[in-house]
């Protein structure tokens, strides 16, 4: 496991870090996102609950490095208690924990990549970097094993006919959030940004209300027009810092 960050940018929820955590053997990785670098132990504790219970396996080693997010009292405790054994690398040494080293890596260029495409605003590197990291987990092929770190680690093929272009132009179904008049617009405009953290659902950015927003009912023109920022209309663009500084407030 690792942490980087803190982003220059803060995300909605008010987050600056991201903890990287991957399995050895399947290479899956998971992500979780902090508003400070102390909650590190606070979200691996949980996640380790979770897993060792889902797996019905117990966690037998950590490696990470010596910051002071995961070499403390409360995670020397709970490796302990649970008869965990915490391995550190040695200071100014990545190479030894080169495995998520890696995956922290190509999460963050995949980010770059997939910011820069539409000219998304930073304020929404929390949804890219999850959203990289669900494709990546469905997508990527394990040498040797031939098969993808979801596969191996779920022990079922990924299903990936709901994957979709980020940052495409959508339309989220208002059902039931708002009272509508007979002849009020049933749908709102919005932008993909992913996949729901806790559900089977989609992530979109509404356009009309500036809120990020999970659903089911919502219809992708995933059509490619480079000459169209999805992220820009009449009133506002890309880079106008107060359109997108009232979501950001309402979001935090």
């Amino acid at each position: 496991m690792d942490l980087f960050g803190p982003s220059r940018t803060k995300g909605f929820g008010g987050n600056y870090y991201a903890l990287v955590i991957v399995d050895d053997y399947s290479r899956y990785t998971w992500t979780f996102f902090l508003t400070l670098k102390s909650e590190a132990y606070k979200a691996f504790k949980k996640f380790a609950k979770v897993i060792q219970n889902e797996k019905d396996l117990k966690i037998k080693v950590l490696r990470s490095d010596h910051g002071g997010e995961f070499q403390n009292e409360s995670f020397e405790n709970f490796c302990e208690e649970n008869k965990i054994m915490h391995n550190f690398f040695a200071p100014r040494t990545p190479q030894p924990n080169g495995v998520v080293e890696r995956k922290n890596r190509s999460l963050e260029e995949l980010a770059r990549t997939m910011l820069n495409e539409y000219e998304v605003p930073k304020y929404f590197w929390v949804d890219v970097v999850s959203t990289g990291c669900y494709v990546l987990n469905r997508m990527l092929i394990r040498p040797i094993l031939k098969i993808t770190p979801y596969e191996l680690f779920k022990g079922r093929k990924p299903n990936v006919a709901h994957l979709k272009i980020f940052g495409c132009k959508c339309f989220v179904l208002n059902n039931g959030k708002e009272n509508l008049g007979k002849f009020d617009s049933k749908a709102d405009e919005a932008i993909f940004l992913g996949y729901s953290f806790t559900s089977k659902a989609y992530r979109v950015f509404n356009r009309r209300t500036l809120n990020v927003e999970e659903s089911m009912h919502v219809v992708f023109d995933e059509t490619v027009d480079l000459e169209e920022n999805p992220f820009e209309s009449n009133k506002t663009n890309a880079g106008d810092e107060e359109y997108f500084k009232e979501a950001l407030d309402r979001c935090t």
